[in-house]
């Protein structure tokens, strides 16, 4: 027999006395939330359809960091996922459930995540605490200066000249130079020790700061989903 159901049941149950019960909400979410929303980077017949070359080179996931592809291969791949899983403009279902769970309460999100879902279905940007950075912005490889820049024209130049075919971006023209160097540059994302964090240190500030000042009697209530096996300590 097949015990399940009763047992989500339950566990929904217990969830919802929790939210009835709190004064306030801290989400801390990581890479098996999205993954659950339709975002696996392990999914490999969604890698196959997106990267048709990528997979015929023998490669099978979107865990590419350290794959020592071409400068136009790693830059077409960016180019897809990054318009996939950042730009995507349709609402996410399990992230709106989410954000409908939560209601009125007072809460805020860390998110390990940087693909800006929770923003983008309905949680308070300034609320949004992301130290592993986010796609929509990137950086010198460098880094010569601190400042970051917005992705999404880049992006957009990337795919106009990206063939699906070779799986490469067929113009040199497009590809990415720093605007403050004119050396390389990289998502704005946690992969190194150059990496630029300047962007969420206030959010991650503010989040310290309503942490803080809670009154001593407030009920905090902590919800993590899907914390990742690469970073599970954010």
């Amino acid at each position: 027999m097949n015990h399940q159901p009763a047992a989500l049941h339950t566990q929904a149950a217990t969830l919802r006395a929790w939210l009835a019960e709190a004064d306030r909400v801290l989400i801390t979410a990581g890479a098996g939330l999205s993954a659950a929303a339709g975002y696996d980077y392990g999914d490999t017949d969604r890698f196959q359809e997106l990267f048709p070359a990528l997979y015929r080179l023998g490669l099978r996931s979107r865990y590419l960091v350290g794959v020592p592809l071409p400068s136009a291969l790693l830059w077409g791949y960016w180019a897809v996922h990054i318009d996939d899983i950042r730009y995507s403009s349709a609402p996410n279902p399990l992230y709106q459930r989410l954000r409908s769970i939560v209601g009125d309460k007072d809460h805020w999100v860390m998110t390990s995540n940087v693909d800006a879902l929770f923003p983008r279905n309905g949680f308070a940007a300034d609320r949004v605490f992301t130290p592993q950075g986010d796609y929509g912005r990137y950086q010198c490889t460098t880094p010569c200066t601190p400042a970051t820049w917005d992705s999404k024209p880049l992006v957009d130049r990337l795919l106009s000249a990206y063939d699906p075919h070779t799986g490469a971006v067929t113009d040199p023209d497009v590809m990415p130079r720093c605007p403050n160097c004119d050396g390389s540059v990289e998502i704005n994302v946690r992969i190194g020790p150059e990496f630029i964090d300047d962007p969420y240190l206030p959010a991650g500030r503010r989040l310290q700061e309503w942490l803080n000042e809670a009154p001593a009697d407030a009920r905090l209530l902590i919800l993590e989903f899907g914390a990742g096996f690469n970073t599970p300590g954010v």
